[in-house]
């Protein structure tokens, strides 16, 4: 078994067999295959694709690249959850705790946001005093004690992922969705838990733009998490407007926490029970999902999310009173307001346009490693369907930095699309995939 055969292979449409992937994986981890074969090797993955098994092995191959958790030790139901990104998206926020306060056990390892979709251990880490890194130890502990532990991911596991998406990153073999399924699953996979819900994002803000590209993808994650014993469900949700009126890490935090307190917007709440209903019952802790949307709203009004998100916050370092003092996770230095020109309603509201704009104004990375202001963002007070009088607010922008403003009022007007009557609108849940 040889590199150059097997790339041959893969570029002649040949299906390969989980030997050669593993071939491939370790040898390239181990540094015996160059960047220049490997390149080749993914450039024809690109164009040929993968089926099933192919991309199933090739997640498999990345997972035993490094360590794996296993919390079959607590005898009780572990669930993750995974968005491909978008703008305004802090579900995971409200998710999760509310998911614990009925009875889930959640353990979840979080990235950090690049380009104009955030993450959650940016959002995180505005909680003054908030650990977002932890040891393996301290990892599994706190989801033993507590049932609920979010940190950053660990450059122990699946190190072969980080090998192959710097590769990916500048040889244009990034918009591939076997590599995407792969990447994605393989860190789920390594990381312990056995029911994943996965929200995959299609329209302008998300990464799959196109709703059946989103809808291949998620069948090829939900292929792969059952076929390596993770029961996994997916709901392709729209991202043509942001998701609730908040852009930006600090204001994501204080609406999220809005939201735990039963105040925060309909389209947010709605989204975060759904993605829970559907956890519910795959763990077995609801029969229908009527059941367990009930059980989930029911966190909310009675205070047992937001109790248990004070709870997580003390576990994890962080300053509890920012729960009933917002003011302490920061203010920004300076704001503007963005006001409608004209009389109408609001008949479009690019998410991608609004998160470039919110990235102008430093709060999102344009490369890894980048600095961020997580005072920075966007508060949107008019999205789809809204009716406008001229001079009404449409958003304010929140920055460090005065001379982003300008700028990113330009990127934001462009962002809205002024009409005379409202268009009809698109469904926050497209599809479901289990």
């Amino acid at each position: 078994m040889n590199i150059l055969t097997i790339i041959e292979k893969k570029r002649d449409g040949k299906v390969l067999a989980p030997a050669e992937i593993n071939f491939f994986m370790k040898n390239y981890q181990n540094g015996f295959i160059p960047d220049y074969q490997a390149a080749a090797f993914l450039m024809a993955i690109y164009f040929q694709g993968m089926d099933s098994v192919e991309t199933i092995a090739l997640t498999e191959a990345i997972v035993n690249s490094g360590e794996t958790l296993d919390f079959s030790f607590l005898g009780r139901p572990v669930a993750d959850k995974h968005s491909t990104g978008g703008v305004g998206d802090k579900t995971t926020l409200i998710l999760l705790p509310m998911l614990v306060a009925c009875g889930v056990t959640v353990a979840k390892m979080s990235g950090r946001g690049l380009g104009h979709t955030g993450g959650t251990i940016d959002k995180l880490s505005c909680i003054p005093g908030f650990r977002t890194e932890m040891s393996r130890s301290q990892f599994l502990e706190q989801v033993r004690s507590l049932g609920f532990a979010i940190t950053g991911q660990s450059a122990e596991m699946t190190p072969a992922d980080g090998m192959l998406y710097a590769l990916r990153d500048v040889t244009a073999t990034v918009d591939s969705i076997p590599l995407i399924a792969s990447s994605v699953m393989s860190k789920k996979i390594a990381a312990g838990a056995k029911y994943i819900i996965l929200d995959v994002k299609a329209g302008s803000g998300a990464f799959m733009r196109d709703e059946q590209l989103a809808r291949k993808l998620a069948e090829e994650m939900v292929a792969i998490g059952n076929a390596l014993g993770r029961k996994t469900v997916a709901l392709i949700t729209a991202m043509d407007q942001p998701l609730g009126s908040a852009v930006g890490n600090h204001l994501e935090v204080l609406e999220a926490i809005a939201a735990l307190k039963g105040e925060g917007p309909s389209d947010l709440t709605m989204l975060s029970i759904e993605l829970g209903a559907e956890l519910l019952v795959a763990c077995g802790l609801a029969h229908e999902l009527h059941e367990a949307r009930e059980k989930l709203s029911a966190s909310l009004s009675n205070g047992a999310a937001l109790a248990m998100f004070r709870r997580f916050i003390a576990a994890q370092g962080g300053d509890t009173s920012v729960l009933a003092e917002p003011q302490k996770l920061g203010s920004p230095a300076f704001t503007a307001v963005l006001r409608s020109t004209q009389k109408g309603v609001v008949a479009g509201l690019d998410a991608r346009r609004v998160g470039l704009a919110a990235v102008h104004l430093g709060a999102g990375r344009e490369r890894k490693g980048d600095s961020i202001d997580l005072t920075a963002g966007i508060y949107l007070h008019k999205k789809i369907g809204d009716s406008l009088e001229k001079g009404d607010i449409l958003a304010e922008l929140f920055t460090s930095s005065a001379d982003k403003l300008a700028i990113a009022q330009e990127k934001l007007v462009a962002a809205y699309l002024i009409g005379d009557a409202p268009k009809e609108s698109c469904p926050l849940i497209l599809g479901r995939v289990k």
